[in-house]
């Protein structure tokens, strides 16, 4: 609706008056709610942030935890390794949407900054279409390559019927799975990371809910188990359709903003890469890391890794919380040229990632053996899982400093260094000494757990040291 004005830009009828007032308001709230990355305290800004994140990824690793627990109790071992070949398939699905939604949110953070808010609605447009497209690319694919795609990823012939019975169902969710997963990254670019946290909490509420009903009273197995998997996005979906429909957010879906332009998709998509590497990676070495438990352990050893797998995504979580929390604030003022904010801010990161990181470790060292009770019974997973576990967390307490380090350079629209910082951990360290450890002095099965603290020793050298490098040329250090 077109409002008339006079001379002076203001309007001529009280009801036009009245719509010009509530769009200045909208206007000067949304301005404010974005302007305060530029000028809030870091501290408490960082924790207003990074809290709802990290929330929103606790209760995501707890409900990870809670549907392994419950498809092993009623499923069995062989139903966590289906759910463990299946999830790296999920992993790599939404690694796309992760490219897109991550760079595109850098670039609306980077615009805002420069308060260039024009071009917002159109970068939004151009992740909500390509998303939507990759959605259905990917469960048109995995529905018909289904048997295929779980062999691909280290499905044995045991393993396989419960896998196909797992995957069907969740290819059908892609069609709405990676908009969930994507757009969240809006709704942090603009300062709103409460509402970010509660479109994933009630996305697992629903999943949490639907689990049991349908694996236990409906006794409908692993399939139950699929089916609350897409319910529980189906209802983020929903959520967040009504976020960006409302007025609160500078961001809406309309049909004029969604067509794909290439001066906005081609820097986006450079540095969402790295979201795309970093998520990808372990799927893809997950390739490599199923086939070889399956040849030293088999599906026992593939059952232990699906339950370390879980868990560790629970020791991750806090790290991709506070990364979340802490892009909008780099972003918004590297794109200002507040670089003493962006130095600040990056300390601080560091700092409570590496005190995190080793609280949660001599957690995990003490708890190992109840931790895995909690999913299974059985005494072979028993007997080698809590060994397993103490290993592969081991140098976990510097895996934080990766994650920020390839937080901060996405941020910064550093698309190169952010791209191999988010493959270093799976692809350049963990798979290699996979391969390369069992081989050394018989050490077998064990090789491959401790490819893992090898690899995030490394990987913290390696990101610190690239890092500086950056910094230095950008002159922040």
């Amino acid at each position: 609706m077109r409002i008339k004005q006079d001379s002076f830009g203001i309007p001529k009828k009280k009801t036009d008056i009245l719509l010009y007032l509530c769009s200045r308001f909208k206007a000067n709230r949304m301005a404010e709610n974005y302007t305060k990355l530029g000028s809030k305290k870091i501290s408490r800004l960082l924790f207003s942030l990074s809290l709802p994140s990290m929330i929103g990824m606790f209760a995501n690793a707890i409900y990870n935890i809670i549907d392994t627990i419950f498809v092993g109790r009623g499923v069995g071992s062989l139903g966590i390794a289906a759910v463990t070949i299946v999830l790296p398939i999920i992993a790599i699905i939404s690694s796309f949407a992760h490219m897109i939604g991550i760079g595109t949110s850098s670039l609306i953070s980077r615009k805002l900054g420069k308060g260039d808010v024009q071009e917002v609605n159109a970068i939004a447009g151009n992740g909500f279409l390509l998303i939507i497209l990759v959605g259905i690319f990917f469960s048109i694919i995995g529905v018909i390559f289904t048997d295929p795609i779980m062999r691909a990823f280290g499905a044995t012939e045991s393993i396989l019927p419960l896998a196909h019975d797992y995957g069907q169902i969740v290819f059908i969710g892609m069609l709405w799975f990676p908009f969930c997963v994507g757009t969240s990254n809006y709704l942090r670019a603009e300062g709103f990371a409460r509402e970010a946290m509660f479109a994933m909490l009630l996305g697992i509420l629903v999943n949490t809910v639907l689990d049991y009903i349908f694996i236990f009273p409906m006794n409908m197995g692993i399939r139950g188990a699929a089916l609350a998997t897409i319910l529980g996005k189906f209802s983020t979906l929903l959520y967040l359709i009504w976020y960006f429909s409302g007025s609160k957010s500078i961001i809406s879906i309309k049909l004029r903003y969604l067509r794909l332009q290439k001066h906005i998709l081609k820097p986006s998509l450079s540095v969402g890469l790295s979201g795309f590497g970093m998520r990808s990676s372990s799927s893809f070495a997950n390739i490599v890391l199923n086939h070889t438990l399956g040849a030293l352990g088999g599906d026992t050893a593939i059952a232990v890794f699906g339950i370390i797998y879980k868990t560790t995504l629970f020791f991750g979580m806090p790290f991709f919380g506070l990364n979340q929390g802490m892009q909008p604030i780099v972003g918004y003022n590297f794109g200002a040229e507040q670089y003493q904010r962006v130095k600040h801010t990056v300390k601080l990161v560091i700092k409570y990632s590496l005190i995190y990181g080793a609280i949660a470790v001599i957690f995990f060292e003490i708890f190992s053996r109840d931790i895995f009770t909690l999913f299974t019974n059985e005494q072979k997973l028993l007997s080698q899982g809590p060994r397993a576990l103490r290993i592969v967390v081991m140098m976990m307490w510097l895996m934080g400093v990766n994650t920020m380090s390839m937080g901060i350079h996405q941020a910064m629209g550093q698309a190169k260094q952010s791209f191999v910082l988010a493959i270093l951990r799976w692809v350049l360290l963990i798979t290699p000494l996979i391969l390369i450890l069992p081989k050394i002095k018989g050490l077998g099965l064990d090789g491959v757990w401790f490819a893992f603290p090898a690899a995030d020793f490394m990987a913290a050298v390696v990101s610190l040291f690239i890092l500086y490098n950056t910094f230095k040329q950008k002159q922040i250090v």
